[in-house]
């Protein structure tokens, strides 16, 4: 990157003259106070012939990085010190500086003794009897500052990733106390909260919902163990979850019984989703010492607004619909009779 900082060489001369009447000295002490100061700050200097691009000047800490002396800086070029493939921008900026006949401010990143610098150059063609004779350039190394910026960076961004990675536990700890243990599956008060939501959304945005209940069909005598209970709670979780969008609801409500909210699902939607899932119950298998336990479940599928426009009405009418299925030996889905109004 190079930028261009104008200033008429007759303003710096002008400037030159009136510090060296205030100080009560020569433009060339004060030239050379100048350069002193510089070589006792950050910025280092360098002097160069505007014909030949050979240095003229250089101060130590300059010749320091290029693996020399000040003295031995003199007459050298910038080809007899660094990289033919880093020469380019140097003598873009410098041809610059000499077109501009003003301040020119560039950016430069050299290999320096298998290290990699950055500095900022700030190029300045002197002139003389009308032509361009020397070139001053003053270097500032920046290569500890970016160095830290980056090290502050990359801590900045460790930092936000724990952070993201805190959050995210504390998330996973907060939902894994609202989940059922043995199943996995929401825990009732997690369910009650969830279907409020869902009465509250539909009611503004007019729009349906599911309601699914759910009962575990009587197991057979292997399933009633206790580890077979476990066994068959575990697919039975696994199942609803896989059958479940990240917006819908799996819950846990009692011992054997579970219910199931579909955010924005119509009746016959939801009803072709519960056969698909009580088709995968009746054919999971469940092993438990070489036996398959096999179980099966009932369901009852009401909607909101068709078969209820409440939440208790809407409880209601899947629990009746659940009831129904069982009434009919089980291991089929019922759906609640829709509300015709007048």
């Amino acid at each position: 990157m190079t930028e261009s900082r104008p200033s008429s060489p007759g303003e710096r001369a002008a400037l030159a003259r009136s510090l060296a009447d205030l100080l009560h000295t020569g433009e060339a002490a004060l030239a050379g106070a100048l350069a002193d100061l510089l070589d006792r700050t950050d910025a280092m200097l360098a002097l160069k012939d505007a014909h030949t691009g050979r240095y003229v000047r250089v101060s130590p800490r300059l010749a320091a990085l290029f693996g020399r002396s000040a003295d031995a800086m003199v007459g050298l070029a910038d080809a007899d010190l660094v990289d033919p493939a880093q020469l380019g921008p140097l003598r873009a900026a410098e041809q610059a500086a000499m077109a501009q006949g003003a301040c020119v401010v560039s950016e430069h990143r050299l290999d320096l003794k298998g290290t990699r610098r950055e500095f900022n150059v700030v190029r300045l063609a002197i002139t003389g009897d009308g032509a361009a004779r020397h070139l001053m350039a003053v270097w500032v190394d920046h290569t500890a500052a970016r160095e830290r910026e980056a090290q502050f960076q990359l801590a900045l961004a460790q930092l936000e990733q724990q952070q993201v990675a805190a959050e995210a536990q504390r998330r996973e700890a907060h939902d894994q106390a609202l989940r059922d243990t043995a199943t996995g599956l929401y825990q009732g008060a997690h369910f009650e909260d969830q279907l409020r939501r869902e009465v509250d959304l539909s009611s503004r945005e007019h729009r349906e919902f599911a309601l699914v209940s759910i009962a575990l069909d009587p197991l057979s005598e292997p399933a009633r163990t206790v580890e077979g209970r476990t066994r068959v709670l575990e697919a039975l979780g696994r199942l609803l979850r896989s059958n479940t969008r990240a917006m819908d609801a799996s819950c846990r409500l009692a011992d054997d019984r579970f219910a199931v909210l579909l955010s924005g699902v119509g009746l016959a939607t939801a009803h072709s989703r519960m056969e698909g899932l009580r088709r995968q119950c009746a054919t999971q298998i469940v092993v438990l010492d070489g036996r398959n336990l096999g179980f099966t479940v009932s369901m009852g599928v009401a909607s909101f607004p068709h078969t209820a426009h409440t939440q208790d009405d809407l409880m209601a009418a899947s629990e009746k619909a659940l009831a129904e299925a069982r009434s009919r030996g089980g291991n089929h889905v019922t759906l609640a009779s829709i509300r015709f109004e007048i």
